[in-house]
């Protein structure tokens, strides 16, 4: 029999909340209209957790959930000039620096700090250490920092409110270069730190141009160093620095405009390899002689965008990545003989950071597909072997546990000539019979794309919660090429929400799908086409959940990061100009909240420099002043994305019982 004090404490937070309930009820001012009980939102604060008018969540249902927030993944961060290497992993709260020295080997810690550590750099000099980058509680203002393998001392090389990145060290190891804020909030400007200097710092080297300026790499005399100034995504532009002088040399002057996705200095000496969409549609690997303007198309007959690339250093080999359809694939290039190698055994999923070691002959990079996490490979050009070098834990599950994505097509509103359009998706399928509800996720950034990448949420709802959840890439996504990109530009924006009734159409006549039960959920700018969508289609969707979405255009441009804005102002357009403004007024889910009908999960980081916490803050504020059902969680310690373990807890629970409840 349970002891009362046992019986009491099983249900006292759900007491606690109920008579807060009824004391902001008791405590009304005189003459106030009393609301019904259901609609007073309950406010609790767990650590750096905040939950507003959430139902609790099931104990039966947090049993299931633990096993799907335990799982771990492995990114390649860097080669260390003893040949092994630096990655990222997590085994508390937040991912932290590994020195891992052979396949399958111990992970070495090295850095125990507080907040996530994703980003490094190490130069291929004996003894020298490496650079980091770690911002606070998610507010992007990342700071530099430096690394002492000998001591396993670490030292600050910038302070303040800044926001810094790019490391790239010179080939000697005695320059780093990285970009920096500290001239002011709105400019990116190229600092290099002279580190065998006593008593330097940081000085600057590029600053007072237009736009963003990022290092990209440094020539073999250190004399010299690439750069990108960057006005927008479809306007870049490439730069010689003068380190000495901070003079800069236009790479190829009077070119039209084109995005730049990335470039470095080739072996020779002399040319430059580049990733860029100039005068085509997709981004191509290129080489470029930048005395004589001439370029080689290394990549012309793909019809994808090339999104990594490396070269030996001695160029003998060239590797790169293309993104067929969401799907990554490796080609390694023997420029001696000419030779195209595929490295098999790879996941069917995603890869990114391509690195060749000092020997030009081992390439490392990070791959994951829906059922694998991510993991770290090396790729021997000379053997041509793939070694895999971490094995991440799927949590106390097995990967066989996992379902796939299942690459899907389905026609739209509008036509390409004679021939309607169609978009791209991804399907994850639970294994039981059917039909299943249906999640729509919708991915962050406009320019952005959905990738098959190990996400454990997903797996969870599709798993644990019986929905099947279709990932789809709406016009204005990247990936399909510069006129896709565009679709969704100025006036055309709310084309890409129309996409969204193209799907729940596509829905509906899948037998396998109940399109009485279909909930929508987006990130960032996914979060506004998610709200848009609830706002247009109603009737035919249960609810959503909005994790940092757009609310308010407008209000967004003026008070986002003053670095963002002008990048923004040419994707949306000038909010200060009174007939745009008229325009994204009309747009914003903000002021059409009378047609958002259905439950609201909304979820914000508050310290989100990108879409600041007042555009969740105001539309919670005004749903609930119509006695609307809006679950809020806010997160102190967080930004833009949640990098702590804990945090990210806290999200599956609360959404995976919101998402629940709509399935019912």
């Amino acid at each position: 029999m349970l002891h009362h004090k046992s019986l009491m404490s099983r249900f006292l937070p759900g007491a606690r909340l109920l008579a807060a309930a009824w004391l902001s009820l008791a405590c009304a001012p005189p003459g106030a209209a009393a609301q019904p009980l259901s609609r007073v939102p309950l406010r609790e604060e767990r650590g750096e957790v905040i939950l507003e008018g959430a139902s609790p969540v099931d104990s039966r249902l947090a049993e299931r959930i633990a096993p799907y927030t335990e799982t771990r993944a492995a990114t390649f961060l860097a080669w260390l000039p003893d040949g092994a290497m630096l990655i990222g992993t997590r085994f508390a709260d937040t991912e932290q620096i590994h020195r891992v020295a052979a396949p399958l080997g111990l992970r070495e810690q090295l850095t125990y700090l507080s907040d996530p550590v994703t980003a490094a750099a190490a130069p291929q000099v004996a003894g020298a250490g490496f650079a980091f980058l770690m911002d606070h509680d998610g507010d992007e203002n990342a700071q530099v920092y430096s690394y002492r393998l000998a001591d396993r001392s670490i030292r600050p090389l910038t302070s303040g409110q800044a926001r810094h990145g790019a490391l790239v060290w010179s080939k000697d190891g005695r320059h780093l270069a990285f970009y920096g804020s500290e001239r002011n909030a709105a400019s990116d400007d190229i600092y290099v730190d002279d580190l065998d200097v006593p008593g330097g710092g940081p000085h600057l080297v590029v600053a007072g141009q237009p736009g963003t300026w990022v290092p990209l790499d440094w020539s073999i005399d250190g004399k010299t160093l690439l750069v990108e100034q960057s006005l927008s995504l479809e306007d870049c532009h490439l730069y010689l620095a003068d380190v000495a002088t901070g003079g800069i040399t236009p790479v190829d002057p009077g070119g039209p405009k084109a995005g730049i996705r990335s470039a470095r200095f080739a072996p020779d000496g002399r040319g430059i390899y580049l990733v860029s969409d100039q005068g085509g549609e997709f981004a191509e690997l290129r080489y470029l002689d930048p005395v004589t303007h001439q370029t080689r198309d290394l990549t012309s007959s793909i019809p994808w965008d090339v999104t990594a690339f490396d070269a030996s250093a001695d160029g003998r080999y060239v590797a790169y990545v293309v993104d067929e359809d969401g799907l990554s694939r490796l080609t390694v290039l023997d420029t001696r003989y000419e030779l195209e190698m595929s490295p098999p055994g790879l996941p069917q999923g995603v890869i990114s950071t391509l690195q060749f070691d000092r020997t030009g002959r081992r390439l490392a990079l990070t791959a994951e597909s829906p059922e694998s996490p991510r993991d770290v490979y090396v790729f021997d050009a000379e053997r041509n072997q793939l070694v895999r070098w971490t094995h991440s834990e799927p949590g106390p599950m097995s990967e066989s546990a996992f379902v796939p994505a299942e690459l899907i097509h389905f026609p739209t509103w509008d036509r390409v000539g004679v021939r309607r359009r169609t978009l791209s998706a991804y399907l994850y399928l639970p294994r039981t019979p059917g039909p299943h509800p249906v999640l729509i996720d919708i991915h962050g950034g406009e320019a952005a794309q959905f990738r098959p990448t190990f996400d454990p949420f997903i797996q969870l709802v599709v798993n644990e919660l019986g929905y099947a959840v279709v990932a789809p890439d709406v016009r204005g996504s990247s990936g399909y090429g510069k006129t896709f990109l565009g679709l969704d530009d100025g006036k055309l924006r709310g084309d890409a929400v129309r996409d969204i009734g193209s799907l729940l159409v596509w829905i509906d006549l899948q037998h396998d799908l109940d399109s009485r039960h279909v909930a929508v959920m987006g990130r960032s700018y996914g979060g506004y086409l998610a709200l848009a969508a609830l706002a247009d289609y109603n009737d035919r969707l249960r609810g959503g959940i909005d994790f940092a979405g757009i609310t308010d255009f407008a209000s967004f441009l003026e008070e986002t990061a003053p670095y963002r804005r002008d990048g923004l102002r040419a994707q949306y357009g000038d909010e200060r100009a009174l007939e745009t403004r008229e325009f994204l007024d009309a747009l914003s889910p903000l002021g059409r909240t009378r047609w958002i009908r259905r439950p609201l999960l909304v979820v914000q980081g508050l310290n989100d420099p990108r879409v600041p916490p007042t555009q969740s803050e105001q539309l919670v504020a005004t749903l609930r002043s119509r006695g609307d059902d809006v679950w809020y969680l806010a997160v102190k310690d967080e930004g833009h994305d949640f990098g702590r373990k804990s945090d990210r807890d806290a999200y599956y629970r609360v959404a995976a019982t919101f998402l629940q409840s709509l399935a019912q």
